[in-house]
């Protein structure tokens, strides 16, 4: 299994070898510019895909380019709660969740591309104006993560957007895994 699997059986295990390879993704790149180009290369990589390419799976088991989009709609909406959790209480809990077991119970496979998109434009865009407007001493307030332990709200701007470099890389490489 890859790092990158983040299987909610083995969070607690794996958290900071997770971390640490998500964190690698965003390297020196200011994480502020992945976050606001997102979107952006979201669409861009699904430009021209049919329905039928949208929901073919990378492999048996593995998750389709709808799905993937799907999540990141959904980590989008918990990235905003986590966020304003952290902003508006005294070090909250923050609880992981179960990725796989949302995809399947939210039914990501019956997501709407346009509206999935239209979604993911709108929440990101209201968490960076709330990043952006947020002093030094707000940006160091902490949660504390069910799996990972105490995480700030720049720590978690860094995880978002290797969060999204890791998945921009899975929707390439879907697309590349049908020749």
């Amino acid at each position: 299994m890859s790092v990158f699997s983040n299987r909610y059986s083995d969070a607690k295990q794996e958290a900071g070898d997770y971390t640490e390879a998500v964190l690698g993704l965003v390297g020196d790149r200011d994480p502020m510019a992945i976050l606001e180009k997102t979107p952006a290369e979201v669409a861009r990589l699904l430009a021209g895909v049919s329905a039928a390419d949208l929901a073919r799976p990378e492999a048996p088991g593995r998750w389709a380019l709808l799905q993937v989009i799907r999540h990141l709609a959904d980590s989008e909406i918990v990235w905003a709660y986590r966020i304003r959790r952290i902003l508006a209480e005294d070090r909250p809990q923050i609880h992981g969740y179960d990725q796989d077991l949302w995809a399947d119970r939210l039914h990501y496979e019956r997501a709407v591309l346009s509206e999935t998109l239209d979604e993911i434009r709108a929440v990101r865009a209201g968490n960076l104006r709330l990043v952006r407007s947020l002093g030094a001493a707000e940006r160091r307030r902490v949660g504390i993560h069910s799996e990972r332990g105490e995480e700030s709200v720049e720590h978690l701007i860094r995880m978002y957007a290797g969060h999204d470099v890791l998945h921009l890389n899975q929707l390439e490489r879907i697309r590349r895994a049908w020749g």
